[in-house]
């Protein structure tokens, strides 16, 4: 009834109106009527939602699938606090830029450190062990190292990208530590200040379990990345964005589900493998990917089908993928990105920007399995990611 008297007393005119409802049980009763009567000039939508109060505490996934079914569009006026720098066409949300034609070498200076150095801060946390992770019967002690970026403040909210070492290494070895850092983290540092690079927060975390030989061992390390996501989701992405200033207003599974536009994933060969295990169990907490020289399965309709398991679609993410001509891991894994991009339904689309897909591949011809190819491939990743012409 309060509703009934605003609309007696104002004219929406010729608006469009969509009822949204919550009940006890009466649903929408006659509701959408009365309305028609109330505002005959306006239009009624059709495409009306109701919503038990027994089902308010489960309704997230609802509410948006209904939401994005209007096909609403915004302009910069409706754009959440915190997103400004989102492109809203339609539905679609585009806060990246167009990826090159060719990969873009590393310039020699970058190797060097900077006159405006970022700083690397290691983080400790707590988890579980892996195999026993959901019975919770073996607490572990881990570390990972942190990046921020020159003049890192409290008062700017920071893109997140949580960058995964390969086999045989650990969470030091692709930037190192704050008393001895990785050339890598020199041509982070040089991409931020010459604005290649958007300012950036980098976590270099560990998939290594109850001992730091763990990557070491090829068979356990495949299983050890498939289970990093409990971990990985619970724990590091809790300790992360609620020690630093993410976009996460909180660090409930919720709170990070509703900022993933601002969260990627990446790695080289094993943390290449890594990532797609992140994107087969962690898509509603990451948008971005940089699977990088290694694969997952060539079966290109079974991961369109993760896509669809996940309640996700292809607007949903976009993912980086490189490798090299000479790696021994090249044809593997290009043959899987080939797979995905043939999949009949359109799940990936080969693309150079968000608009237009959502899976770009680009390879360089003679680059083997190293660091070189490695570093290269993850500085044209992040100039890409978040880096969206104003």
């Amino acid at each position: 009834m309060p509703v009934y008297s605003f609309l007696e007393e104002y004219d929406f005119g010729a608006k469009t109106i969509i009822p949204f409802v919550t009940h006890g049980g009466s649903s929408f009763s006659d509701t959408r009527n009365t309305i028609s009567e109330l505002q005959p000039d306006a239009a009624i939508r059709e495409n009306t939602f109701s919503l038990s109060r027994n089902d308010v505490a489960e309704s997230e996934a609802k509410i948006r699938q209904w939401a994005e079914s209007l096909n609403l569009k915004s302009d910069t006026d409706g754009i959440p606090a915190g997103a400004e720098n989102m492109q809203i066409e339609g539905n679609k949300t585009d806060l990246s830029g167009t990826v090159p034609e060719e990969l873009e070498y590393i310039p020699a200076e970058y190797k060097s450190p900077s006159e405006h150095p970022g700083m690397l801060e290691k983080l400790t946390y707590q988890t579980w062990e892996s195999f026993s992770y959901e019975e919770r019967t073996q607490e572990l002690t881990k570390e990972a190292w942190v990046y921020l970026p020159y003049g890192y403040s409290e008062d700017q909210k920071y893109n997140v990208f949580y960058l995964s070492h390969g086999g045989w290494s650990n969470e030091t070895t692709v930037m190192g530590t704050d008393q001895n850092p990785s050339s890598f983290k020199y041509v982070i540092d040089h991409a931020i200040e010459d604005g290649k690079i958007q300012p950036l927060i980098i976590v270099l975390p560990t998939y290594n379990n109850t001992s730091g030989k763990d990557s070491g061992d090829y068979s356990l390390a495949l299983q050890l990345t498939d289970q990093f996501h409990n971990e990985l989701v619970n724990d590091l992405i809790p300790a992360v964005e609620g020690k630093y200033s993410t976009y996460a207003e909180n660090t409930s599974l919720e709170g990070i589900k509703a900022f993933r536009d601002h969260r990627g994933f990446g790695g080289f060969l094993m943390g290449s493998v890594n990532t797609w295990c992140t994107f087969r169990y962690a898509l509603d907490y990451f948008r971005y990917f940089m699977p990088m020289s290694g694969s997952y399965s060539t079966d290109g309709e079974y991961m369109a089908e993760l896509v669809k398991e996940s309640g996700h679609d292809s607007d949903d993410f976009f993912i980086f993928a490189a490798s090299g001509t000479d790696d021994f891991a090249y044809s593997a894994f290009k043959a899987q990105i080939m797979a995905m991009g043939s999949v009949s339904d359109g799940t990936f689309r080969f693309a150079g920007n968000e608009a237009d897909g959502n899976l770009s591949f680009l390879e360089r011809e003679g680059y083997v399995h190293d660091g070189i190819a490695s570093d290269e491939y993850t500085y044209n990743g992040l100039s890409f990611f978040w880096n969206r012409e104003q």
